[in-house]
């Protein structure tokens, strides 16, 4: 899946160099804004080439916004080990602490898939995020963070790793709404080009 613009970058982070990559939409303004993904858990293959992830990028990238791959420790050319989802949040902190100081963006977007979902909702705080972007979080396996207002919760009516009634019940504490997709599992196959613009339009729908 080739996405435009790419830029390649290493990031420090406490555990060693964090493997990322930047893509900039073809008339990215020098005040756009930015989505920073988190991919799914790493002992389970996820990575920052992961199809949900990229799916995300899409949809950033067709809304006008830079967008933010990285992998967490331990993962692709990242150093380090997994962390049980500390360090992994730590890892994204760090990205973006980077990322938002070499570049002058806009609004800014945490977003994350399964395991990354629950990562960009313990990170995002005290980072200047506008929105977050949950994609079938790993609500109920990890403790979730406190999530921002503008927070869209996307999940399959189907999916059998992260059980959806355990999603409504924490988006209900939150006072969430939940976008729940029908005959739909947890990679969401079949329904990336939905999800994409689904995500588009949230992005889209910043002031």
């Amino acid at each position: 899946m080739s996405l435009s613009k790419e830029k390649p970058i290493t990031i420090n982070g406490a555990a060693g160099k964090i493997e990322a990559k930047i893509n900039f939409p073809v008339d990215w303004p020098a005040c756009g804004g930015c989505m920073l993904i988190a991919h799914p858990h790493p002992l389970q293959g996820g990575t920052f080439d992961n199809k949900v992830v990229h799916t995300l990028a899409r949809a950033a990238l067709s809304a006008g916004f830079a967008a933010v791959r990285f992998n967490f420790r331990g993962v692709g050319e990242s150093d380090g080990s997994y962390d049980e989802g500390i360090g992994e949040v730590d890892d994204m902190i760090s990205v973006a602490e980077n990322v938002f100081s070499h570049y002058q963006f806009g609004h800014k977007i945490f977003a994350g898939f399964s395991f990354g979902g629950y990562v960009a909702s313990r990170a995002c705080s005290g980072l200047g995020i506008d929105r977050l972007v949950l994609v079938a979080p790993a609500v109920g396996r990890f403790e979730m963070g406190v999530v921002p207002k503008n927070t869209l919760v996307i999940h399959g009516k189907d999916d059998d790793v992260v059980r959806l009634s355990d999603v409504f019940s924490w988006a209900e504490a939150c006072d969430l709404p939940v976008t729940v997709f029908p005959k739909v599992g947890h990679f969401f196959h079949g329904k990336l080009i939905p999800l994409q613009k689904l995500v588009e339009r949230f992005c889209k729908g910043i002031e």
